[in-house]
């Protein structure tokens, strides 16, 4: 079993910027990837950047591209997502997921990854 405790949400004005964290704990050495998703009111789960693990190659959702960075701390087992420029459109419910089914290449990030582990989300609002 794997654990994720996201952290870093808040309030920030449009313009802004904000890093999620997301700490790994329990059968982590079998982690091959990592992403970010969101869910605003009313609609349904997005993916916004997905990592592999440990090689660090991403994928972005078109919305962020340009405004997001997804990281990875490989000695903290722990993933970050860098959102800089937010727009009110950005406001969800920010989760963290990992998976370990056995991967390889681009299959290990593609956008079409399937998640076993979730955390429990952190809200992220963009509001003046």
């Amino acid at each position: 079993q794997v654990q994720l405790v996201e952290s870093g949400g808040g309030l920030v004005q449009p313009g802004g910027s904000l890093r999620l964290s997301c700490a790994a704990s329990g059968s982590i050495f079998s982690i091959n990837a990592m992403g970010w998703y969101r869910q605003a009111p009313g609609k349904q789960r997005e993916l916004v950047a997905t990592i592999s693990w440990p090689g660090g190659s991403t994928y972005y959702a078109d919305s962020v591209k340009g405004r997001f960075t997804i990281s990875k701390d490989n000695a903290k087992n722990t993933v970050y997502l860098q959102m800089n420029s937010l727009k009110p459109e950005d406001t969800a419910v920010y989760y963290c997921a990992a998976d370990d089914d056995d991967c390889s290449g681009i299959g290990c990030y593609a956008p079409s990854r399937r998640y076993a582990y979730w955390g429990q989300g952190t809200q992220v609002t963009v509001s003046s």
